[in-house]
C-alpha cells in the first residue's frame, strides 16, 4: 500500500520531468477570475513566464483527451474545453494535485484496470493526457454507477451518508452484489466470508450492470 505523504519525491521528481520538457507553467490566477471568464482557465498565464511565489503549477495541454473508452459505457465523449484546460498539477499552497498522485502512484504500482464510481468519470480524461504527456501506458477504466439517497445524492461521508453496520459483513456484500446486478450465491449465509467474496468474483459480469445511476438496492 502507498501512501501520499510519502511519496513526495516521486511526484517532485514527475514535475520537474514536465517542467524540464516544457509541459509546465506556473499560473497566479484566481478561482474568481476563471470564474468570470466561464469556469474554463483559457490560459491566461501559459506565456508569462511566471515564477513560482504564490502561484500555482499547471500543465501546458499537448495531448488532450476527447474521448476514452470505458469497459463498461463504451465510448465516452469529454467535454472539449475541460479535455483542453491547461490543468492544476501543483497547487499554490504546495500540495500536489490529485490527478498527478494517483497517476504517479498507479504507474509505479503497475495498474492495469482502474475500477471505480462514474462520479470520476469527468477527471479521466486528465489523468489519460497525464499518461500520454509521460509516455506511460494508460490502464483500462470501468466505472460503477452510484448508490444515490432520495435527494439523488451519491451515499458518501462528504453527503453524511450513514455509516455501514459494524458486524457481519455479508449482508452488506450481497447488497452490493444485488446493486450491481450479480448473480446471489444461493444460501448465501451458510459461505464463510472468503467464500462470498470468492463466488462473486468467479461469477462476476459487468456486463450486467446498469449503465445509469442507480438508488440503492434493498436486501
Amino acid at each position: 500500500m502507498l501512501w501520499q505523504s510519502q511519496r513526495h519525491e516521486a511526484y517532485r521528481e514527475a514535475l520537474t520531468w514536465l517542467g524540464e520538457q516544457g509541459l509546465s507553467y506556473y499560473c497566479t490566477c484566481t478561482r474568481a477570475r476563471i470564474h468570470a471568464v466561464g469556469g474554463i482557465y483559457d490560459g491566461h498565464c501559459r506565456d508569462l513566464g511566471l515564477g513560482a511565489e504564490n502561484a500555482a503549477l499547471r500543465l501546458r495541454q499537448t495531448r488532450p483527451v476527447l474521448q476514452f473508452s470505458d469497459r463498461l459505457r463504451g465510448t465516452l465523449i469529454a467535454n472539449e474545453p475541460l479535455a483542453r484546460e491547461d490543468f492544476i498539477i501543483h497547487r499554490r499552497d504546495g500540495l500536489f494535485a490529485y490527478n498527478l498522485a494517483v497517476v504517479v502512484d498507479d504507474h509505479f504500482q503497475g495498474i492495469t484496470e482502474i475500477v471505480r464510481g462514474a462520479d470520476l468519470i469527468e477527471p479521466t480524461v486528465r489523468q489519460i493526457s497525464l499518461y500520454q504527456h509521460f509516455g506511460w501506458q494508460a490502464p483500462d477504466y470501468l466505472h460503477l454507477p452510484l448508490a444515490l439517497n432520495g435527494d439523488g445524492n451519491k451515499l458518501s461521508k462528504q453527503n453524511h451518508a450513514p455509516a455501514l453496520p459494524e458486524g457481519d459483513p455479508r449482508p452488506e456484500i450481497v447488497r452490493a452484489l444485488r446493486f450491481l446486478n450479480q448473480a446471489i450465491p444461493e444460501e448465501w449465509q451458510a459461505l464463510s466470508i472468503d467464500d462470498l467474496l470468492a463466488q462473486a468474483v468467479a461469477n462476476w459480469q459487468p456486463a450486467k450492470i446498469e449503465h445509469s445511476q442507480m438508488a440503492p438496492a434493498e436486501l
